[in-house]
């Protein structure tokens, strides 16, 4: 989309895709209705956004006050917190995401929302939150996309084996586990099938995966199905923050540390999974897990809010403060 093609009530907004932006609101009063507009085209047909992707993107967020006027969000800008966001194309509104389809990655595109109606602003007050004045302004910057079936790239260097589950897959087909007879390890074990060339995962960052995990024990037919998989929701990637405990400790300890772009082999023993036995488990599959994970990228989630430190109380005069302040008498032990 073109300058020529842009609406001319939408706010200017220049510097790199990348960059944090800056913005000149039009001398006019924010407009009533919704406009929206891509002011900076990526390159590259082969990163086109898709209708199912799971993007990474910059956001900030302004408040169009009036005429030539308006201000930024406070916390809600991702330059600032150094953290971008992960947007589910298929979980966002129409009003986003019609514009975002097809475009290239390192694009930017910018949405102005009406003020709120007097009854949007009184229900928003009834539910304890303050109502913005003027427009909303968001900005979004494609920092990559991760699609349905991602796989990282690159050729296996092994598929595992030595008295370890081996590994086959094809193109981008859900990878074949087969395990050994015999024993599980009695230990962790992470084997990278392919290496990746980008930064180490570190702890505490958002990683977005594609996996799927069997048990090491085989069942009554001596088979072992897959209980968990990305594939099996139709190879959606999934993403959570790792080295914090949200998933199992066998992921936290496997997967921090690696490359981003490398496929993962992980055994992971029952005491760093669901647990030994079914009670343990709970439902989940108990014992030794193989899981092979496909480390599609891992990006830095925003620090936590920071606590106001509690106020003290100002002691009174001659209180305890000041003879807390004074060296205690020792009793004498003599009687």
């Amino acid at each position: 989309m073109g300058e020529d093609h842009l609406d001319s009530r939408l706010p200017t907004v220049t510097g790199e895709v990348g960059e944090a932006p800056e913005i000149t609101f039009p001398d006019i009063e924010p407009p009533e209705e919704e406009i929206a507009g891509v002011v900076a085209e990526g390159s590259g047909e082969d990163e086109l956004v898709r209708a199912d992707d799971l993007l990474v993107a910059n956001v900030v967020q302004y408040q169009w006050t009036g005429p030539g006027e308006g201000e930024a969000v406070e916390g809600q800008s991702s330059y600032e917190t150094g953290a971008p966001d992960l947007i589910r194309m298929g979980e966002m509104p129409e009003q986003i995401t019609d514009l975002l389809v097809n475009r290239s990655v390192g694009s930017r595109a910018v949405y102005v929302f009406p003020p709120l109606t007097e009854e949007e602003a009184q229900q928003a007050e009834a539910a304890g939150q303050e109502a913005p004045a003027g427009a909303s302004v968001l900005i979004i910057d494609l920092m990559a996309r991760h699609g349905t079936g991602a796989v990282v790239p690159g050729e296996q260097t092994t598929d595992g084996g030595d008295g370890l589950p081996t590994v086959v897959q094809e193109g981008h087909s859900e990878p074949v586990i087969e395990v050994p007879e015999g024993d599980a390890p009695e230990d962790l074990q992470v084997v990278p099938l392919i290496e990746g060339g980008g930064a180490e995962v570190e702890e505490g960052q958002q990683v977005i995966v594609q996996y799927t995990g069997v048990p090491w024990a085989p069942d009554e037919d001596g088979e072992h199905p897959v209980f968990d998989s990305t594939w099996s929701r139709g190879g959606a990637p999934f993403d959570t923050t790792i080295g914090a405990g949200a998933v199992i400790e066998g992921w936290d300890e496997g997967i921090v540390g690696q490359k981003v772009g490398s496929r993962l082999l992980l055994v992971v023993p029952g005491d760093m999974a669901y647990g030994e036995s079914e009670e343990e488990a709970m439902g989940a599959p108990a014992g030794t897990l193989v899981f092979v994970v496909d480390v599609l990228g891992a990006y830095d989630n925003p620090p936590p809010p920071e606590e106001e430190p509690a106020e003290e109380e100002p002691a009174e005069e001659g209180g305890d403060a000041e003879a807390s302040a004074e060296p205690a008498e020792e009793e004498s032990s003599e009687e």
